[in-house]
């Protein structure tokens, strides 16, 4: 069974069973980010029901997410800027630490502010026409969607600063190389493939998705000592829940598949 709420069309939120697709409608702006695409956004993310287990984010069209839509800069202040980032801020921290694991299907742009989006996905599946890039070195502005501390996590300040020098636009396959995606198919492919993981996903344990979503990201920012004591506690409250000792005795009783290619 699916659901579609639908709200000035800006994002779309389906429900099919355990997986939710939430997608940036507004194809003929490219998916520009305004204002009030990232609350709807926000609102999407919130409003997840307790079925659900696993997100797909997506843009309609040919693009995922061209960037911020610049019109909105037109007349704002410094003070308007700062709380203008922090509704960015709130957002995306509902995708990164939300309910769900997010798994993010782009094709197209991803630029600016829809990579700073793409950032705060789990999961990023490119198909071929995707490209990135960090424009605002161009336009006069900086990064202010969390991009400057989510993608330079990802790829390390460094390249962060020479695609935002230069303009520098990276491939999917360069992208991928980066660590912009983690996966790239033909043409068309992305969704199909985020539907496949989003699968692989929901089958997990919710409290060991709920560890890896959230300790992972703690422990890299923590000194060693730390990092270690937080994986220790983290380990022991995931081993002794109910469903992580089935699944283990369904593995040792050999009702559970191994590993393998």
């Amino acid at each position: 069974m699916s659901t579609t709420t639908q709200t000035e069309a800006l994002v779309t939120l389906d429900i099919e069973g355990n997986l939710a697709v939430i997608t940036l409608n507004r194809p003929d702006k490219r998916n520009a980010l305004s204002l009030r695409v990232v609350e709807q956004l926000r609102a999407a993310f919130e409003s997840l029901p307790d079925t659900v287990r696993v997100a797909i984010l997506a843009g309609r069209g040919t693009h995922f997410c061209a960037g911020l839509d610049l019109s909105e800069l037109k007349e704002t202040t410094a003070g308007e800027g700062v709380q203008h980032s922090f509704k960015w801020y709130e957002a995306f921290s509902k995708i990164q630490f939300g309910k769900v694991p997010v798994v993010c299907a782009m094709q197209g742009a991803v630029v600016g502010g829809g990579l700073e989006l793409a950032s705060a996905a789990h999961v990023r599946v490119a198909d071929e026409t995707t490209y990135f890039g960090l424009p605002e070195g161009q336009r006069g502005i900086f990064l202010g969607g969390g991009g400057s501390v989510r993608v330079s996590k990802l790829i390390g300040f460094s390249r962060v600063t020479e695609m935002m020098l230069t303009g520098h636009v990276l491939d999917a396959q360069e992208g991928k190389a980066i660590n912009l995606a983690h996966y790239v198919t033909p043409e068309g492919q992305a969704m199909q493939k985020a539907r496949e993981l989003a699968a692989r996903i929901a089958s997990n344990a919710p409290l060991s998705n709920f560890a890896i979503m959230n300790a992972l990201p703690l422990i890299a920012e923590q000194p060693m000592s730390h990092g270690l004591m937080t994986e220790a506690l983290m380990a022991s409250i995931t081993q002794s829940a109910p469903e992580a000792k089935e699944r283990v005795n369904a593995f040792l009783e050999k009702r559970a598949g191994k590993v393998s290619l």
